[in-house]
């Protein structure tokens, strides 16, 4: 079997997993009957959908394979897609936006679902509409005993509130049901800055997202660009400051914000921005075509962004920070802020930026990554978002950063309740009360 065939990987390889039995699921019946083997031979159970956000290694485990599970059905008149385990947001998208409407996906259309539900969610209509995880509906799930549980805000509050937020913590989710909102276009796209270009466009950025309305979502990349051909001629091989644009009001509006970003100079390299179908959002950071690859992924949520800030990043990363890391800095605020009407632990609403570096695994670039995290800890909140997070913050206290104190304190107390064995504990552990190991 072909590597990026093996069920047992993900596609970022920064773990390997040799677990005891692979299930690749088919269906409803498939994840119930995993569990139960687990419980009859007493072992963990792990989840892999895409693989982008690896945590423990499953060895020894039952290991869940949920890709052939990416079935999506579309209600156009309740607004509402109902999903299945292992699908993806190009699988979501394809389904949706024919009736001109739009989920609150990822950034890139090759994240699964599921993992990003229940991890949060933060995409190019959060600072509109907040959290991905703050419009699920309803959830199937599979619990500790081995029974499905259909659960919404009426049936189970309290699981409902820990699952969206908990990722896999509680159980593994067979299916959920997500609000879908009428976004049928977007002015969006990258403006491609060169390396020397990057203080003075991160200085800007800076001072030019305190004026944007909350229908404007924006991220900045520092990276290098492949010498490859499947790079544009004028990145090739390039570091650059990538500025990411996803505006969902009126384009004209949309090309007015961001014109005092186009007036930058050194002028960009390349400008992508445009008036486009919600579709092609995925389009908009320009990610590589998915191919397995080993990175060590980690963040830190800002409560601030100000000239120190940006100096700071500045001399700890270097405008050719790409040879080493891409590093984004990702605008958050708005809806993201405020609580959701239907309660849940995510955590980081105190943030007003992320800051995700991804790292390779050679010694110096990860304590240039260590470094660069560091040096931002007097603007940090503390916390971090665990859709960001990654091998190495799988330990208590990085994962209790994802929460707040009280919320933290109520998942492990609940944690005891449905799963008082740890059986889901090849992920983000939240260990249950009573257990400190």
């Amino acid at each position: 079997m072909s590597t990026d065939m093996d069920p047992r990987l993900g596609l970022n390889r920064a773990v390997e997993s040799h677990p005891a039995h692979v299930v690749e699921a088919a269906g409803d019946q498939d994840m119930v009957a995993a569990v139960r083997l687990a419980a009859d031979e007493r072992r963990a159970v792990g989840v892999l959908a895409t693989g982008h956000g690896p945590s423990l290694a499953a060895d020894g485990a039952v290991l869940v394979n949920t890709r052939r599970m990416d079935g999506v059905r579309v209600d156009p008149e309740r607004a509402t897609a109902w999903i299945e385990a292992g699908a993806r947001w190009r699988d979501v998208l394809a389904h949706t936006t024919p009736h001109g409407l739009a989920p609150l996906n990822g950034a890139s259309p090759d994240v699964g679902v599921i993992g990003y539900l229940t991890g949060g969610g933060a995409g190019p209509l959060g600072r509109r509409y907040g959290f991905a995880a703050d419009h699920v509906r309803r959830l199937r799930l599979v619990t500790a005993d081995g029974r499905f549980r259909e659960v919404t805000a009426d049936t189970d509050p309290d699981l409902f509130w820990a699952v969206r937020g908990g990722k896999d913590n509680f159980g593994l989710v067979v299916s959920a049901e997500v609000d879908l909102f009428p976004v049928a276009r977007l002015y969006g796209g990258g403006l491609y800055f060169p390396a020397e270009a990057t203080a003075e466009v991160l200085h800007a950025y800076a001072e030019w997202v305190r004026q944007l309305p909350e229908t404007m979502a924006t991220s900045v990349l520092l990276a290098r660009n492949t010498d490859l051909p499947d790079a544009p001629d004028p990145l090739r091989g390039r570091s650059v400051t990538h500025l990411r644009i996803a505006y969902s009001g009126d384009p004209a509006d949309g090309e007015r914000l961001v014109r005092p970003m186009r007036a930058q100079r050194p002028a960009a390299l390349l400008d992508t921005v445009r008036d486009m179908p919600y579709a092609d959002s995925g389009t908009i950071h320009h990610d590589p075509v998915s191919a397995p690859y080993v990175a060590y992924d980690r963040n830190v949520l800002l409560g601030e962004l100000t000239a120190d800030t940006v100096d700071t990043l500045l001399a700890l990363t270097a405008p050719d920070t790409g040879g080493a890391f891409p590093t984004e800095l990702r605008h958050f605020g708005g809806a993201y802020a405020r609580p959701p009407q239907v309660p849940n632990c995510v955590g980081g609403r105190d943030a007003a930026f992320s800051l995700f570096p991804r790292a390779t695994p050679e010694p110096g670039i990860l304590r240039r990554r260590d470094d660069l995290l560091a040096g931002l800890r007097p603007w940090s909140t503390g916390g971090i978002s665990l859709n960001f997070a990654g091998v190495e913050d799988t330990a208590p206290d990085r994962v209790r950063a994802a929460y707040t104190p009280a919320d933290f304190d109520r998942l492990r107390t609940l944690k005891a309740q449905h799963d008082p064995d740890n059986m889901f504990r090849i992920n983000f552990n939240i260990p249950p009360k009573g257990d400190d190991r």
